[in-house]
This record gives structure tokens, C-alpha cells and sequence, in this order.
């Protein structure tokens, strides 16, 4: 491994401690290097916190060696004023004369523009360094500056013979004696963890009235994902997990716009795309990532319309012999994965 590989996979790693906490910003490690020793390194910890050069920057005891170091930053320093002022302008500052960037920045209000600004005070850009895993790192940042959207997940679980769910005779969600669960508890300890790495979450309403979750962060520590329901004719019950106003809960629907304490009912087009009507919304409101939890009706729609980033498929060892089909992906698995008894199969759309 190159130096510079070195100390940009430190930069990542740093950047990583920020996941789930610097959203709509993107996760970014910063290490400085002089006379072949690290004197600084950071990472941006929370939304509107300082950003990973400034946090670098502050570490370095002696600022006088910042004249001859050289800058590793997995991506492109920003040269615009948003809520903490340009790392760009930072850089030049201190007279650092080398800068080594994972990524260019796509976000239109940098994209270039830091490295042209540092370029043109005689400072020595690197760009390209580990930049595959610098852009697979904020997928979502990158997918939702080009493309408009969230990054989107569909994640379900199904038995070895393919049902997402058993047959449902009476459509209700008050019968205690039905057992439709698939996977394994350490599956469940991953779906949670998972949660506190996205910023929302999505069921339709079948899967609201059947299961009745909560679709919160319990068996990890972390944030809970803001919750989205789609019920178009407001048929679900107020008495609902979804309902209990602890997280912030959003509730698209034909019917009404409303607000109250943690809970908003936001009306859409019956006359229109749904889902993207839904995931403009989610734009408008820089929520840059979302899982799909079903189900099979929701699922299917993504899938059919493509609308998708990464797919995540359980397969228990139950059979339910009958019930509701999972959906299918039409594409080779990009990775499988055993957890314990359970199987992970993991699809990405290109």
C-alpha cells in the first residue's frame, strides 16, 4: 500500500465514526502528515459541527508545521459558506502545501470549486486517492445531490420456500397468536443497527396494520430514523406503534395536510406517482436516505419503477408453505452473507 493509500484509509476510517450523525452533511476524515508522523487528524461528528480540517487543524499542536505538511481528506474540501465557513479558505490560511483528496465533491457548490481555489494559491492537489471507497462511503450524500432522491434500501426477510408473510385470513393486527416472524434475533440486532445508520424508514399500510411495529432503534444504541407510512385513505388505527408520537412520523395520504406534536400528515396527488411524490418530498426536506420494510405491495412498486439503490434480503430457515410471495430481484447477488442461521443476500443497482 502507497503512503498515500496509508493515511487516506485513515481518513476513512476517521470519517466513519460520523455515520449517523452528520447527515444531510457527508461523512469526512481528515489526517495530517509531517516528516512522516501524524500531527493531526479529525472527523465532522454532527450536523453544523466544525468540519474534519477544522477539527484536524485544531489538533495540531505546533502550527508552524502546517507550512510543510500534506492534508489527506477523503473528499474534496468545500469552498462555499454554510453553516461553518470554507475548509478551502482554512487550508490556504495555514499555508499547507500539499492536499491529498479521496473524491471530488458533486455537490454543486463545491464540485471543483475548493480544488481550483487551492490550486490557484500554488498549493499541490492530489485527487483520486482511494476513490472508489471514498464515493462508496457517502453513497447517499452523492446519490441525493445527483440524482435528486434518497438513497433508497429495500430490506425484507422471507422463509426458504419464498413467502414474506403468512396468509392473512382476518386482516388484523390485534391477533397475539400469530407467529410470522423469520429471522433470528442477531438478524434483528443488525436490521436495528442499520436503522440508526439511515435517517428515515417506510412500511405501507398492510405491513403498519398487520405487524404493528414501532420501526425504532431498540436493540442498538443510536438515533431513530424518521417514520414514514404511506396510508392513502387514512384507514390506520390511531392506536398504533406508529401513532404513539415518540418519533417523528410522516403519514402520506389523499386525504389531509395536518400537524400535531411529532406526527404529520402530509396529502399527496391520488392522481399521481405516489412514490414520487413521496421521495420529492423527502428531497425538499434533505432526508438523504431512506429504508423500504415493506411490504410486498410497497417493495414491489420500488422495484418495478427501479427506484432502488441496494436491496437486502433475509432467508430464514422457516417455511410457511403458504402466504404472501416475497418480491424477486432480477439480478445476481452482489454479496451473501451467513448470520448465524439466517442468510444476508445483498443486491446494489447500477
Amino acid at each position: 500500500m502507497s503512503i498515500d493509500k496509508k493515511y487516506m484509509s485513515i481518513c476513512l476510517q476517521l470519517a466513519q465514526q460520523g455515520t449517523g450523525n452528520v447527515a444531510p452533511n457527508p461523512m469526512v476524515g481528515c489526517v495530517i502528515v509531517s516528516g512522516g508522523n501524524i500531527i493531526g487528524k479529525g472527523y465532522h461528528e454532527f450536523y453544523g459541527g466544525p468540519h474534519a480540517e477544522v477539527n484536524a487543524v485544531t489538533n495540531v499542536k505546533d502550527k508552524a508545521l502546517l507550512k510543510e505538511s500534506t492534508l489527506y481528506v477523503n473528499l474534496e474540501p468545500c469552498a462555499h459558506f454554510g453553516k461553518t465557513p470554507p475548509c478551502a479558505n482554512l487550508i490556504i490560511e495555514h499555508q499547507i502545501p500539499k492536499v491529498v483528496i479521496g473524491c471530488i465533491d458533486t455537490f454543486s457548490e463545491v464540485s471543483g470549486k475548493g480544488i481550483k481555489r487551492m490550486e490557484a494559491q500554488g498549493i499541490e492537489v492530489t485527487v483520486g486517492v482511494l476513490e472508489k471507497e471514498s464515493f462508496e462511503l457517502n453513497n447517499r450524500f452523492f446519490t441525493y445531490h445527483t440524482k435528486k432522491r434518497p438513497y433508497i434500501i429495500l430490506k425484507w426477510a422471507q422463509t426458504q420456500d419464498g413467502f414474506i408473510d403468512i396468509e392473512r385470513i382476518h386482516n388484523t393486527n390485534k391477533n397475539e397468536n400469530i407467529d410470522n416472524w423469520i429471522t433470528t434475533p442477531t438478524s434483528k440486532t443488525l436490521v436495528h443497527k442499520w436503522r440508526a445508520q439511515e435517517q428515515s424508514i417506510m412500511v405501507g399500510t398492510n405491513t403498519a396494520l398487520n405487524d404493528n411495529p414501532s420501526l425504532t432503534v431498540r436493540e442498538v444504541k443510536g438515533n431513530n430514523p424518521i417514520r414514514i407510512v404511506l396510508d392513502m385513505d387514512l384507514r390506520l388505527p390511531r392506536d398504533l406503534n406508529l401513532f404513539d408520537s415518540k418519533v417523528s412520523t410522516l403519514v402520506f395520504n389523499t386525504v389531509k395536510s395536518e400537524t400535531t406534536t411529532n406526527l404529520e400528515f402530509i396529502k399527496i396527488d391520488a392522481n399521481k406517482n405516489s412514490i414520487t411524490q413521496i421521495l420529492q418530498e423527502l428531497y425538499n426536506r434533505e432526508i438523504q436516505s431512506i429504508i423500504i420494510e415493506g411490504g410486498a405491495q410497497l417493495l414491489n412498486s420500488f422495484i418495478a419503477q427501479n427506484l432502488w439503490d441496494e436491496a437486502r434480503v433475509f432467508t430464514g430457515i422457516k417455511k410457511f408453505k403458504k402466504g404472501l410471495i416475497a418480491p424477486k430481484i432480477e439480478k445476481l447477488p452482489n454479496l451473501t452473507t451467513q448470520i448465524y442461521t439466517d442468510i444476508l443476500t445483498t443486491y446494489f443497482n447500477a
